[in-house]
């Protein structure tokens, strides 16, 4: 193996070698030259790498004993030969022995090289950014996430591999035992799916934890990686539950944005994990998963996608309730054999006579539309949590009356407190179907308890034929879950339930976010405004259904307007002059749909005549894949094309960062975040038998090109990783003191790489951390620490452990002076 760049002609490279792990087994000998971590080859240095022989009983075996080895090999930081002896050893005229001094330049196939993921290096170099630069995924509290993994129920499976990781699968034997409501669905299709939930006695459930809950609570931060690991248990311990709702919303755009993973490998997981229980999403009708009207076409190959995907149920909305917009989203669910839940966006107050835009006679007609529509379930969604116990009854008992075939599912969050009881309201008049949590991800903006409904219908017509004690497991592991993403945590800055939202009207989902957004202005202090400028807001607006989008379009006129203190009289006065919000506009201009009533004066800007997507063209899905592919040069799949239709610009970043950064959706969540603390081991299966054995040991100090050194071990193997130290940049790196602790790490003459391998030995009470520190950044001088590690030095008689000490304090003061 040579330090030569097949790709052009075998030229020599030349670089630091960052990883040098080497083969091993039972007929392989290596005659290795100089070459390990953090050897630097010269354009004068000798090609030679390593000698590889293979030794077996016959030719063929030897080549299949030296291309397993070759395989193992791992030379990161410069070129090798490696890809071409690859496909030497693989080639059939070699395997055969049958070849000739003209076999390379008749076989131009083995230039054809496959192209190197690289992923171990890739991750390293995430984790490696993350210690030195902060997290990748901004973090909107200050709580750290918990050092805890979060302990999973026991389930009747063996541990093994599946197709996207390791999970706890089940055993042949076990998974034809699986039953569920989905057994009804993929046997007989949605319509007698339907007629089977309104012939059921009791009270069926749609858990939320994997999708809404963990939306309202911890800002839709919650990682498959989090989620796999418990489904199976759900699967298993679960499967009275009709649906869980696991998809959709906003957690397509946050899979992408923040969280750096796919969304359609999510429900692929997940699916292969639980196939016994319907899965659920929420579609935005026209807008399917986005923020804006897309063309019909998009829409339709979404839900298309999303039935092969493993998708079942589609509760399709509309923010307007805008019945044609529902339509397209109708449609394209009922072609592509999925469950069509329409469903009717709830505000106000049916019980309130006062109220008298969103009335009864409103919803009886929303209703009657969407019955017409050819609508499986009827849908009621109480974004905000302002349907009442009273007002449950008046709705859904008006609408069981007129239909009494068909299926009602109703959904609300618990900011006010007061949704369980309009839960169990909604049931006793003729709701077939209720959304909630589990416990520990229950309640404020989320949905009510699971554990509290299931336990108030015990022994009754209603009971749920679930029982307490799987409940409280699954609790259980969310509750320790949860403190991973203490970050995100909504209880940071909400402590209770708070019956003011019956006034303000702001939807769970959007609470939480539209406080830390308010932080974010600088106007923490005045929330308390910004939720009274919501209803303000909602009033100049015409007094929309508030749910995503139209509620953000609210949201940010609200939060407009406290920033520059406007009251409603001076929007409406001022309405031609003022730079309104970008959502305020795109509203205003019908990109959404229209609102119920029309839009108000004076800030209409203009009347749109018809649905807004009718007359966009169809969008051609080969020309935008043909696109990806050359822009990517990667395998670019149907998922792949679709996510870049919905979201150009957030699908475009995911591409980079995941090319940079690799699959970071591996890493376990609190490493995601914040990257591991020294001597942290972790483990990262990538794929089927690849498991990484990684260890951080230390970080270097900052070069005078800004690099900050990051030092790994990688099973066993120390590796190395320089990443631009950001902070570093800004300061000027002629700054004496960094001048001087660099001179002096520079004439321990050294390498640093031998020094950080044998750190390990240095005893743990030896070793100081920052805040022990009483002479901090303001040190000016070497020599006044130098005397203070001189007692601990002194204890340390060999002159390789004495380097060692010394590089570790040299790390630490390093960082505490620049």
């Amino acid at each position: 193996m040579t330090c030569e760049d097949p790709t052009k002609n075998f030229q020599p490279d030349t670089g630091k070698i960052t990883v040098f792990r080497t083969a091993e087994g039972m007929g392989i000998r290596l005659d290795s030259a100089s070459a390990y971590p953090g050897a630097v080859i010269s354009p004068y240095y000798d090609s030679l790498l390593v000698k590889l022989i293979a030794h077996a009983n016959n030719h063929e075996r030897a080549c299949a004993k030296m291309l397993r080895a070759l395989r193992e090999f791992r030379v990161k930081g410069i070129k090798t030969n490696e890809p071409f002896l690859v496909n030497v050893l693989r080639h059939p005229k070699f395997l055969a022995g049958v070849l000739d001094t003209n076999f390379i330049d008749e076989n131009k196939r083995l230039f054809k090289f496959e192209k190197a993921e690289n992923r171990a290096q890739k991750l390293l170099y995430y984790m490696a950014d993350v210690v030195v630069n902060g997290p990748s995924t901004p973090l909107i509290t200050k709580i750290p996430p918990a050092k805890i993994i979060p302990t999973v129920p026991h389930v009747h499976a063996h541990q093994a591999v599946g197709r996207q990781g390791v999970h706890y699968m089940y055993k042949p034997t076990e998974v034809a035992k699986l039953s569920g409501w989905r057994d009804i669905l993929t046997e007989q299709g949605p319509e007698a799916f339907a007629k089977a939930i309104r012939a059921h006695k009791g009270l069926l459930l749609t858990d939320t934890t994997m999708r809404d809950a963990h939306q309202s609570l911890l800002s839709t931060r919650i990682r498959t990686y989090d989620l796999k690991r418990i489904a199976p248990f759900v699967a298993q311990e679960l499967d009275g539950l009709l649906s869980l709702e696991n998809w959709g919303g906003a957690t397509f755009d946050v899979c992408l944005r923040f969280l750096h993973e796919c969304p359609w490998e999510r429900l692929e997981t997940l699916r292969e994990l639980c196939p016994n229980i319907p899965f659920q999403m929420l579609l935005r009708g026209a807008n399917a998963v986005g923020y804006t009207t897309y063309p019909d076409n998009v829409v339709y190959k979404f839900c298309e996608q999303a039935v092969k995907s493993g998708m079942d149920i589609f509760r399709i909305f509309d923010s307007l309730n805008y019945i044609p917009n529902m339509v397209i989203g109708m449609n394209a669910v009922r072609k592509a054999g999925g469950v069509v839940e329409a469903t009717v966006a709830y505000s106000g107050d049916v019980s309130d006579p006062s109220m008298t835009k969103y009335d009864l006679t409103y919803y009886m007609d929303l209703v009657d539309q969407l019955v017409a529509a050819g609508t499986h379930i009827l849908g009621i969604k109480d974004m905000a949590g302002v349907l009442k116990p009273q007002a449950a009854r008046i709705l859904i008992g008006s609408v069981r009356q007129k239909y009494p075939d068909l299926p009602i599912h109703v959904h609300c969050h618990d900011t006010a407190g007061t949704g369980v009881a309009s839960m169990l309201a909604a049931a006793e008049a003729g709701a077939d179907i209720v959304d909630c949590a589990v416990d520990s991800m229950s309640g404020m903006t989320s949905q009510p308890s699971m554990g509290a409904i299931i336990s108030s219908l015990e022994r009754t017509p209603l009971d749920t034929g679930l029982s307490l004690a799987p409940v409280a497991k699954y609790s259980a592991y969310w509750e320790q879950a949860r403190q991973l993403y203490g970050p995100f945590e909504c209880t940071a800055t909400l402590k209770s339930g708070n019956s003011d939202i019956f006034m303000s009207q702001i939807p769970g989902g959007q609470y939480t976010n539209m406080h830390f957004q308010a932080c974010s202005l600088g106007l923490s202090d005045q929330f308390e405004e910004v939720k009274r400028m919501y209803s303000v807001a909602d009033n100049l607006l015409g007094g929309l259904i508030k749910v995503t989008p139209s509620s953000k379009v609210v949201g940010d006129l609200a939060q407009f307007m406290v920033q520059n203190k406007l009251s409603a009289k001076d929007v409406q006065e001022k309405a031609a002059e003022l730079s309104f919000p970008h959502s305020v506009i795109k509203f205003m201009q019908g990109y959404i749909g229209q609102p119920y009533g029309g839009f108000p004066e004076p800030l209409r800007t203009k009347e749109f005549e018809g649905r807004p997507g009718e007359d966009m063209p169809p969008l051609d899905f080969a020309k935008l894949k043909e696109e990806l592919t050359t822009q990517w040069g990667d395998i670019i799949t149907d998922q792949d094309t679709l996510s870049a239709a919905l979201y150009p610009d957030v699908f475009r970043d995911y591409k980079e960062f995941r090319r940079e950064f690799g699959p970071v959706d591996k890493l376990d969540t609190r490493t995601f975040l914040v990257g591991p603390d020294i001597a942290d081991e972790i483990e990262i299966q990538i794929e089927k038998g690849k498991i990484l054995h990684i260890k951080l040991l230390a970080q270097g100090h900052v070069t005078s090109q800004g690099n900050r050194e990051v030092f790994f071990e990688l099973h066993g193997q120390l590796s190395s990783v320089a990443v631009k130290d950001k902070e570093a940049l800004k300061r000027s790196v002629s700054d004496p003191v960094v001048v001087k602790i660099n001179a002096f790490s520079h004439d321990t003459g050294m390498p640093a790489l031998v020094l950080i391998q044998s750190r390990s030995v240095v005893s743990e009470k030896y070793r100081v951390k920052k805040k022990d520190l009483n002479f901090g950044a303001k040190l000016q001088t070497i020599e006044v620490w130098k005397t203070k590690v001189m007692s601990i030095f002194a204890t340390f008689t060999k002159a390789w452990e004495r380097m060692c000490i010394t590089m570790y304090y040299i790390s630490v003061f390093s960082d505490i002076l620049t």
